[in-house]
Parts: structure tokens; sequence; C-alpha cells
């Protein structure tokens, strides 16, 4: 698996976002149209990967996601039943 975390240091999310923030039309701006996060969550698990959100601590928010490798089976394509534990707060990371 790969998986790439996003952060930002902006206000972060209420609590009652979190339930809807990947649903089309759910969005936090008065002028957004809130398909962005639910066209990424269809791409990511279209190509069998998982998406979450996570309140950053200080503020702000980490977006996250994980992809199989193209070299993985069929059998390893299974996205994981439980987020995986955040191992940094970059702003921007990817690892393997």
């Amino acid at each position: 698996m790969i998986r790439a975390d996003v952060a930002d240091t902006g206000c972060g999310l209420s609590a009652s976002a979190y339930s809807d923030l990947f649903m089309p039309f759910t969005s936090t701006k008065s002028s957004g149209l809130g398909v962005g996060l639910s066209i990424t969550r269809s791409i990511v698990e279209a190509h069998y990967g998982m998406i979450w959100a996570d309140a950053k601590p200080g503020g702000g928010a980490m977006f996250s996601f994980t992809l199989p490798l193209a070299s993985a089976g069929v059998a390893d394509k299974q996205a994981p039943k439980t987020h995986p534990e955040p191992r940094s707060k970059a702003f921007c990371r990817v690892s393997t």
C-alpha cells in the first residue's frame, strides 16, 4: 500500500462535519458545490483504496488516503477495515 497525507493549518472541521464530509453536495463553504471530496472518494475507492479525515492537533485537518501498489495481487487490494494511525504531522507526504 501507498499512503498520502495532506494537512492544513486552517480552523479545522467541526465534529458534525465529519459524518457527511464525503457525501455529494456537502460543503462547509457558502459558495462551495460540495462535490470535490465525494469525487475524490469515488476515485480512491474505485482503485481499492480508502480515504479519511482527522482533526490535526493544534488546528487544521489532515486528509489521508491509501492505494494498493500496482504490483499487489488482487487479494492484497482489499481496503483495510481500520484507518492506519498517522505517522507524521507533515503537510504533504507520500510514503510507501
